[in-house]
């Protein structure tokens, strides 16, 4: 079993909360717009980081980060990406290798906006924890955690941090 802290859009920022939750999960997935690697870094202090670039990230993180990250992690196909869409709306540059060949759990952050949804016609689970920084329109702050333990997602929690 792994419990699994996921993040996206920090641009640049990290607190004592968000490493609270990080100290608490077996691994950190940080689905893009870190900002700077001292958001990277700190995460990785603490536990392994996944992480992918996303469009405010510059190349200094680009070069420690792909755009792209597919893994198994306890038995579950996982993509995530920066823009990539949702179910319905996948982002052009993804849209036929999703349908081709889709993961069982598609991450992806950019928007801003918490979403959690089934994609019933190609069996994947999509996740986007919204933004756990500060810069954005968002009104609220968020971050996701959840379990995979054999081969299934459980105990899904939204994480909402006080103050932006």
């Amino acid at each position: 079993m792994k419990k699994i802290l996921l993040l996206s859009d920090t641009h640049s920022h990290i607190d004592e909360r968000i490493l609270h939750y990080a100290g608490e999960a077996d691994e950190i997935w940080h689905a893009g717009d870190i900002g700077t690697t001292a958001v990277s870094d700190e995460l990785q202090k603490i536990k392994p980081l996944r992480a992918v670039y996303g469009n405010i990230d510059d190349a200094e993180i680009r070069k420690e980060f792909p755009l792209h990250q597919r893994f198994k992690c306890e038995g579950v196909d996982v993509w995530i990406t920066h823009i990539g869409g949702y179910p319905g709306r996948y982002s052009p540059a993804i849209r036929d290798q999703i349908k081709q060949d889709p993961p069982k759990l598609f991450i992806s952050g950019h928007s801003h906006i918490l979403k959690v949804m089934n994609d019933k016609n190609l069996g994947l689970l999509h996740m986007n924890p919204g933004a756990a920084g500060k810069q954005g329109f968002h009104k609220k702050r968020t971050m996701l955690r959840f379990k995979i333990d054999a081969a299934e997602i459980q105990d899904l929690e939204v994480i909402e941090l006080k103050g932006k």
